[in-house]
């Protein structure tokens, strides 16, 4: 199902056409170019914002969302994910061991941590702390915010060194941040993911394909953000809810991400798209069956 509040930015010049023409024909004066100025500046904005459009309409959306199986939502499936996105940011099956890691991966985004690898550079490290402050005054990160805010969109540690590292580590051993980090784990990545993706038609494969490029790209509006992948798969490949093969355009997903990946870095390795997801899609498994086995890193891992 086509939802008209999703415009595809391949439309935007028919579109265009469309307006000049109904507010053209048979019109003349300023004020009628007056107005066929301001609407076709407004359907030109259009594209600025991926974002919205694919939020957009949510009260039909959650109908849709009520009828569709659980899919990656389902505890045994969100199980499965966290233990896949974990092979790829932290080299392990055992998930929950990543709430007190720490470290600067040489990325240009500062000190990732914990089990999503927030990151002091991209924002999501900042809201994390804020939100578990709010909740919890006095926590050991509490005062390392104003540093957070200061380094937040860069790769820097001023303020940050020589203690946040350890702090980190000792609230990580404490329940109610290892909930805070599910938390927005959930907030920010899982459930929007699993939701737009279910709302694509998408099945569970599809739904942690979403996950885990969400979690590596961040769900920005940009070229290569989530929702700009999105919508560059959406013109290459309709999505099974517009009467697109599911299996295909997974496949074009897949390869404009990877492009993606390796247009931020030529050498980084693929592997957690080449030698898993992309397995999981060639052996047919769009159900995300176990059990499975696949490569990151070199490193084999295997679910029963």
């Amino acid at each position: 199902m086509r939802r008209a509040g999703i415009l595809l930015l391949a439309a935007v010049p028919v579109v265009l056409a469309a307006v000049v023409y109904a507010l053209g024909a048979g019109s003349s004066g300023s004020s009628d170019a007056d107005a066929v100025d301001k609407r076709v500046s407004a359907v030109q904005r259009e594209p600025e914002d991926a974002k919205s459009r694919a939020e957009s309409e949510r009260a039909q959306d959650e109908e849709v969302i009520a009828d569709a199986p659980p899919g990656l939502a389902a505890p045994a499936a969100k199980e499965l994910a966290q233990k896949i996105v974990a092979s790829a940011e932290n080299s392990t099956l055992d998930w929950r061991s990543a709430y007190g890691y720490i470290e600067d991966i040489g990325d240009g985004r500062g000190y990732t941590a914990g089990i999503i690898g927030f990151c002091t550079g991209t924002h999501d490290l900042l809201t994390l702390v804020e939100r578990y402050t709010k909740a919890h005054p006095g926590n050991g990160l509490a005062p390392y915010l104003p540093a957070l805010r200061k380094v937040d969109g860069t790769g820097s540690h001023r303020g940050l060194d020589p203690g946040f590292t350890t702090a980190w580590k000792a609230e990580a051993r404490l329940p109610a941040f290892r909930e805070a980090q599910d938390a927005e784990r959930d907030r920010v990545y899982f459930d929007p993911a699993v939701r737009l993706a279910k709302l694509d038609g998408l099945g569970t494969l599809g739904q942690f394909v979403y996950y885990d490029a969400m979690v590596f790209h961040g769900p920005g509006t940009g070229r290569d953000g989530f929702y700009g992948l999105r919508e560059r798969a959406l013109k290459k490949a309709g999505s099974p809810s517009l009467g697109g093969s599911e299996k295909e355009y997974l496949g074009v997903f897949l390869d404009i991400r990877r492009a993606a990946m390796k247009d931020r870095e030529a050498t980084i390795d693929t592997t957690r798209v080449d030698t898993a997801q992309r397995r999981f899609l060639d052996e047919g498994n769009l159900g995300l069956r176990t059990p499975l086995t696949w490569q990151v890193y070199g490193e084999t891992y295997t679910v029963p």
